[in-house]
This record gives structure tokens, C-alpha cells and sequence, in this order.
């Protein structure tokens, strides 16, 4: 056979191995287009898939259709008009074959993503179970809402399809989703009283790189230090191996001696920590996907000292990345503060919760507080309740237009008063409150940035914070640790912020 035939056929097996369609010769669609789905409500919606190249595919739903041809590779897309909540609907496409979409409902859908705490489950993790977990499962027969869950896949380019498709909303369904989105729809489909679709994207323990894209890093120069640290870490791999090998020797020793095994450090998968991995596998086939918004809990992952002030340049790209990539203009992006955890001190959550509080400067953003909630035993809070809650009351505003007061008080401005600093807030709602007794958790410190603990009282909407020996007061801070004791709320029960008035803090 001749080298270039030779090489044409190589060439033309590679390209039907990697194709979606998988070599078929019929209109196939993406997991994430399939029965029991919800599609976004007032916009266009979009279906595309996979045929014979030049093959005819016609698209129909509720009264309306679209015909167009596969491409020369063979992707095809069609957009059909806007449509009012409701269902449920067929959609049917066919090309040389016909495919029947059942129980296809209109209505809102919410990407919600990040690492463990939005992974938890209502059946809980080892060792962390949700509150109230086997009662939740019970009652979760949700008729209006629908789960996609997105399965772990870490990729070096974007893919365009995953292994999942919709299902309804059950005990058995629910089980194995996310907690915190669970609850975050629950509340959204009993007073929004239309369908909600909820796509959990999740996997514990990974960094905020690993789901932004390689566009979005390499258009930042100031992001270049993940290359650095994914580095460091690839170098340490050659040893994993030899140190898993002498981890279990440790453990068979410690049963034959009738002892507990021994704890071993946390190792993540090296695989799911890569820049833009879980992006490329875990976020890029959705993002043809009309969504209402994003919920988002992560941050814990990347604590690490000395790189946790990364996260105020990192945590802001990634906004602003998947609003590109869905071509959706800024549509409503709602996360989760990390909560209170005693961890160790070489992590700073305290840095990655002001980084957090600092990223509401980006528009269409609102921030849940769970400083109050947390576990300082356990890195994954049981409360996961009131965590979605908070979510959706933010949506309530954001994304629906309630005047409700959605957040709590969040730290304006310092000004100095004398030996004291006074200290302005946002949200402060009816006014400020200090849960059981004297208000709790500031500090402040002189030109020196040598902060001690103060004395604060609440003076009508403001705090003013003193401290003896600390006679010029410049800088302030509240809820400085990683699992501080705070008791400041506005009047409607929602959590002040941590916060520390420095400049630059978060970033350095």
C-alpha cells in the first residue's frame, strides 16, 4: 500500500475514534440533550448534535421545527425559538434515523459546581453525614425538578459530550446529588412554581484552576504562578507510588498488632488538579447548554499558604471565563464563602474568604456567608440546609427581582474615631445584632499592622471597635481565623462577612 493512502486511512480512523458520533452514520445528540431535561425558559434554545456529513436533520418541538444538514465533519445545530415555562413536551430529531425526547419541560436551569461541599450528597460522605439526611431522601420526590449529574472526567482539551442524560427528581435520584443544589431548587421550585433543571458539576478536593480554561489562564499573565505550583506538584508524583507501598505496610503492621491504622496526609488526584482539566472535561460539554445561572462552593483546595492570596486574580477569572464561554452576558453567579474550619496553619482561609467577599465587586455576583455553620472538627458541615437557603435567597434577588434582603452585613469602610475605628456596612437590613451577648471576633491594629483583639459594640447600623494600648487605630478586621468564634448578623438572621479593611490583603 502506498505511505500517503496509507497515512489518509490512519488519518480518517484517527478523526471517526475522536468524532462524537463515534462512526455512526445517524443524527446522534449529547447526553446532555435527552429525556425528562429542562430547558431555559425566554431564550433561544439550542440543539445540535452529530450526523453523516451533507445528511438532513429536521428538529421539532411544540408545534415548531428547524431543518439543517450535518457539516463536513458531520456536527449540526439548530436554535428554536423562545418558549414560556412549561411542559411537558416531545422533541423529536430526526435524520436517517428518528430520536423521541420524552417529558421535556421549560423552565429554570442552575449549573452548580465546585469541590466537596457543593459534591456532598443527601446520603453524606464517610464520616460527615448530612443533618437530617434520611429524611431529606424520604421527602425528596420533587415533581417539578430534574438532575443532570456530570460525571469526574479531567481532560486535556474541551470536550463536547458526557456519559449522563436528566433524570426526575426521587429519593433514589437525589441520594447520590448534591446536597446543596438540592436545596437550593427545592426552595426556587416551590415559590418560582416552575421547572427547575439542576446540573451538578462537581468533584472534592480540586483547585480553582482546574475549571477555568486554558484561554482564560493564558490570557492573564498574573495567573502563570498554577503552572508553578501544578509543577511542584507533578514533581512529586515519581514517589507516590513507594509512599502509598509504605502506607500500607504501616496499616498491615497496625492491624497485626490489633491497632488502628495509622492517619495518612490527603493526596488529590493529580489528574483532577491539572490548569483547565476539569473545565476541558467537566463544564466545556455543557456550556451549549442554556442555563439561568451559576452556584458555586469551593475554595478550600486552595488554602495552601502561600498561595491563597492567587486566589483574588484566580476566583474572579473564572466568573468571568464561563460567562464568555456561554455566550450569555452576566448571568447570575452566586457562591458559597468557605465556612469555619480549625485545619492546620499552613492553610489561610481566612485570605480565600476575603478574596470571596472582595470578588462581589464583579457585576450580577452575591456571596452566601456560612462562617456560622460550619464544623471546626470537620471540613464538610453537615448544615447544608441553610447553605442552599442563603443560595436561593440570593437568587431570589438576582435572578427574579424580589426586594428581599439577601445578604448580610458586609463590611463598607473603617473610619477612625479617636483611639476607636468605626466600621460601616452594607446590608445591614433593619439594623445589627449580636447573637448571644457582646459582639465577638474583631480586631484592630496601628500603622504597625500588629492587630490585637478589640472590644466593639453596635451603634445603631455601624460597630465601633477599641482596643487598650492601640491609640492611632488605622486597620480593623473580623472573623480573622480559620474557624473564628463571630456572633454579628443584621436583623433579618444573615451572617456578617469576615472581612479585614487592609488593602491588598487577599491578593498578596
Amino acid at each position: 500500500m502506498h505511505i500517503r493512502t496509507a497515512l489518509r486511512i490512519l488519518a480518517l480512523a484517527l478523526l471517526v475514534a475522536w468524532h462524537p458520533r463515534h462512526g455512526q452514520c445517524e443524527a446522534k445528540l449529547p447526553g446532555i440533550l435527552s429525556s425528562h431535561m429542562v430547558l431555559q425558559r425566554d431564550r433561544p434554545i439550542h440543539v445540535w448534535g452529530w450526523a453523516a456529513p451533507g445528511e438532513k436533520v429536521s428538529v421539532a418541538f411544540d408545534g415548531v421545527s428547524r431543518d439543517t444538514v450535518g457539516n463536513s465533519l458531520g456536527d449540526w445545530s439548530v436554535f428554536l425559538p423562545p418558549e414560556a415555562a412549561g411542559g411537558p413536551y416531545q422533541l423529536t430529531v430526526t435524520g436517517s434515523n428518528r430520536i423521541v425526547l420524552d417529558d421535556v419541560s421549560i423552565g429554570d436551569v442552575w449549573f452548580a459546581s465546585g469541590q466537596s461541599n457543593m459534591e456532598m450528597p443527601l446520603k453524606g460522605f464517610p464520616g460527615a453525614p448530612l443533618k437530617d439526611g434520611a429524611a431529606e431522601i424520604a421527602h425528596a420526590s420533587q415533581a417539578q425538578m430534574r438532575l443532570l449529574h456530570i460525571p469526574n472526567k479531567a481532560a486535556d482539551f474541551p470536550l463536547r459530550n458526557m456519559d449522563a442524560s436528566w433524570t426526575v427528581c426521587s429519593p433514589e435520584t437525589a441520594a447520590t446529588f448534591s446536597a446543596v443544589a438540592y436545596f437550593f431548587g427545592r426552595e426556587l421550585a416551590a415559590r418560582e412554581h416552575v421547572p427547575i433543571g439542576l446540573i451538578d458539576s462537581t468533584w472534592g478536593g480540586t483547585v480553582a484552576e482546574a475549571w477555568v480554561s486554558l484561554r482564560a489562564i493564558s490570557a492573564d499573565a498574573g495567573l502563570m504562578p498554577v503552572f508553578a505550583t501544578r509543577a511542584q506538584m507533578m514533581d512529586t508524583q515519581a514517589e507516590t507510588a513507594a509512599i502509598l507501598a509504605k502506607e500500607r505496610r504501616e496499616d498491615l503492621a497496625a492491624r497485626q498488632a490489633g491497632q488502628a491504622p495509622p492517619d495518612h496526609p490527603w493526596r488529590p488526584d493529580p489528574a483532577s488538579w491539572a490548569p483547565a482539566a476539569l473545565f476541558n472535561g467537566m463544564v466545556s460539554p455543557a456550556v451549549e447548554y442554556g442555563i439561568k445561572g451559576v452556584i458555586w462552593y469551593q475554595g478550600e483546595s486552595n488554602s495552601r499558604e502561600g498561595f491563597a492570596p492567587m486566589y483574588a486574580k484566580l476566583f474572579p477569572a473564572l466568573i468571568a471565563d464561563w460567562r464568555a464561554q456561554w455566550h450569555a452576558g452576566d448571568f447570575p453567579f452566586l457562591f458559597v464563602q468557605i465556612s469555619s474550619f480549625g485545619s492546620n496553619g499552613t492553610e489561610g482561609w481566612a485570605i480565600i474568604r476575603e478574596a470571596q467577599r472582595r470578588s462581589l465587586s464583579v457585576a450580577n455576583t452575591a456571596m452566601a456567608v456560612t462562617i456560622d455553620i460550619g464544623d471546626p472538627d470537620n471540613v464538610h458541615p453537615a448544615d447544608k440546609q441553610t447553605v442552599g437557603a442563603r443560595l436561593a435567597l440570593a437568587a431570589r434577588a438576582l435572578a427574579y427581582g424580589e426586594n428581599v434582603e439577601y445578604a448580610g452585613p458586609l463590611f463598607r469602610q473603617a473610619t477612625p474615631e479617636g483611639e476607636s475605628v468605626r466600621v460601616w456596612f452594607d446590608h445591614t437590613g433593619g439594623g445589627l445584632v449580636a447573637k448571644g451577648g457582646a459582639v465577638q471576633g474583631f480586631e484592630i491594629a496601628g500603622a504597625d499592622g500588629r492587630f490585637v483583639r478589640a472590644a466593639a459594640r453596635i451603634e445603631g447600623k455601624t460597630v465601633v471597635v477599641g482596643a487598650a494600648g492601640v491609640r492611632e487605630a488605622k486597620y480593623v478586621r473580623y472573623g480573622w481565623a480559620n474557624a473564628p468564634v463571630v456572633n454579628l448578623y443584621n436583623s433579618e438572621g444573615l451572617p456578617a462577612s469576615p472581612f479585614t479593611s487592609e488593602d491588598g490583603v487577599a491578593g498578596r
